[in-house]
Order: structure tokens, then sequence, then C-alpha cells
């Protein structure tokens, strides 16, 4: 029986809850200080803002929009021991706006990296497989950059930092060599030659992913951010799974009960991108649905339950959104607690 080698995946990410205040606001309750903070209003149509400590706090980017980065004062302003700070912008802290967090734990401040063709700056954390990566492109297609996690990724999500290109979303070993997702967008998954090179899957390595010539990835002189995910038994997966159009859907096996999941249809070019986590939702069947893709406030609609399950996730739904007849997924998932922990012994026997 697999086990995991993390006891305790609130270590390196966790959900946090808030309400927002509409003036200085020390959010805690994270455990840690985090490298990659992800705010969304539950209750009102707001932008999706992410902040990470190696672009710096108050440099925002939005999962819903192309926009570049932008400087934001009144945003997140401090990353904290336990939390963050953010101040007055409603897109992190209105007074009438509940919220939710995802926070990730990278390896603090960034260094910089050589392995790859371009010098990156990265801050990674192996045990947890998880880096933040920027760097500067260059005019060669086939330019490698360093991630840092001594492991292959099996999620890369890039998006241009001073510029308006489209977030690019790829799932190395997962989907083929030159398939990509766009995580601001519902299209289904295509192919695009500029964005890794036609090599996302043979390309990407336990030290480095390859860049294209495209505005995705490499256009000359750009720069970029790359979260990039690296799968750890017992608390993370990024993989597929085909949908059967029945209320009794697939079960997907993880390993672990899953604390946050992201799904995407790849085929329908409709389908938003589906979030759930088990903090908004805190029993099963869960229906409580953000959607990265979108402003939209929280979802509660009863169309499309799923259940968090001790070694996976099951589909309660036959919505196109997350169990569409015959079609590939691709979905995320963090855990909440491992199926079996370090010392063999399965979390239900305890």
């Amino acid at each position: 029986m697999a086990y995991t080698t993390i006891d305790d995946p609130g270590l390196y990410f966790n959900t946090v809850l808030y309400s927002g205040t509409g003036s200085s606001n020390s959010v805690t309750g994270v455990g840690f200080q985090p490298d990659w903070t992800w705010i969304k209003s539950r209750n009102n149509t707001r932008n999706h803002n992410v902040y990470d400590s190696v672009r710096g706090t108050t440099k925002v980017i939005y999962t819903d929009l192309n926009d570049a980065e932008s400087t934001q004062s009144s945003g997140l302003t401090a990353f904290n021991s336990d939390g963050f700070t953010v101040v007055s912008d409603l897109g992190v802290n209105g007074a009438s706006d509940n919220y939710a967090s995802w926070n990730w734990l990278a390896g603090g401040s960034a260094s910089s990296n050589s392995d790859g063709d371009i010098t990156s700056s990265v801050s990674a954390n192996q045990t947890a497989g998880f880096s933040i990566v920027t760097y500067t492109a260059s005019s060669t297609a086939t330019d490698t950059v360093g991630h840092g996690l001594g492991a292959k990724p099996n999620l890369i999500i890039v998006k241009e930092i001073n510029g308006t290109n489209q977030w690019c979303v790829a799932f190395p070993d997962v989907l083929n060599n030159n398939q990509v997702l766009q995580l601001n967008l519902t299209n289904a998954v295509f192919a695009d030659s500029a964005a890794f090179n036609d090599t996302v899957n043979t390309g990407t390595t336990s030290s480095v992913f390859v860049t294209g010539n495209g505005g995705l990835t490499g256009s000359n002189g750009q720069n970029y951010v790359a979260y990039c995910f690296a799968p750890k038994q017992g608390y993370s997966k990024f993989g597929s799974y085909k949908g059967n159009g029945n209320a009794d859907g697939p079960f997907i096996y993880t390993g672990f009960k899953p604390a946050f999941v992201i799904m995407k249809n790849t085929a329908d070019g409709g389908a938003s991108w589906q979030l759930f986590d088990n903090k908004r939702n805190t029993f099963n069947q869960m229906n409580g649905r953000l959607f990265p893709n979108l402003s939209n406030a929280e979802s509660t609609d009863a169309n499309n339950n799923i259940d968090f399950l001790s070694n996976g996730f099951k589909m309660r739904t036959s919505n196109g959104d997350t169990n569409s007849s015959g079609v590939t997924f691709i979905y995320m998932a963090f855990a909440e607690s491992p199926f079996v922990n370090s010392n063999k012994v399965p979390n239900n026997a305890r």
C-alpha cells in the first residue's frame, strides 16, 4: 500500500476563509508564511487575485484576466508568519465581502538558478513539490528554464508578467507534447507548437522545462512567472479522468483525502474551470464552486456535486462541466490528509 512522506499537508497548503474589513486586515490561520496566495471573493463579482513572494507583495495578477501585472498598494501588502495582510482593495478586503484564500509554501526568498539556458529566479520547496519561477525570455525558440524541484513537474502554469498574453497551463505526461490550456479562458485543450516547442513532455525534466518562441511562454525580452508542481505521494496529484455522464460519476484515486481540487473539461470550449475546497464545503455532497476563469461569485447549485473521500474524489453529477460522457478532464488536487501515513498506517485505522 502506498504511503506518504508528508503526514501533515497543512504545513504546505491551506485554505483560509475570512471576512473583509475594508481596512488593514491581518489574516491568520494559514499555519505557515505563504509564498503563493490566491484570493477570491465568495459573495461578490471580483477578480481572482494572485500574489507571490518572488514577484513581491503588492504585485498582482488575475487568473480570470490576461492583464499584465500591476502594483496594488491597497491589496496584499505582507506575507506573515501565519498568513498575510490585506488593505482595502475590493478584490481582497471589501467590507461587505467574504473571501477564500488558497495558500502554498514554496522556499521563501528566491535564488538564482542556472540549470537552464535562461537564468531564472526560483523559490522551491522540494519536499512539497512546488516552485515559483520568474525568467526573462530570449529570442531562442528552445530555451530551457530551471525550476528547482529536483523532480519532473506534472503541472506548469505560466503567465507573462509585463504583457497581456493569456495564461498557459501544461500537464507534462498527462496531455500530449504540444497540448496546452488557458487558465483565464474556457478554451478546450489545443495544440500550440510555440508554447513549449512541442516538447512539454520530453523537454520537461527534473531540473528544467522548455519554453517556446510564442507569447504564452517565450516572447523575446518579456518577463514571465511559472508555478511548477511535481506530484508528491499522499499530498498532491495532477492527472486526468474520463467522464461517464452519470450522476453516479467516476471515482478518481489520489491516495489522499482532498482539501482542494480544480478540474477542466478538455473538449468543451464553453466549459469553465471548476474549483472546490474543503473549507467552503465541509461535508459531502459538496456543491460550492468557484471558477478560476470567471469573476463570478460562488455557485452552490445542486447540479455539480462532488464527494471528497479518504483516498480520492467522486463526481456526483452528470453535468458536462465536471462529468461529460467520454470526455477527458484534467485535474490538480492537494491533500487534507494522506490515505496512509508515513508509518504505513491507514489514517482511517487510527
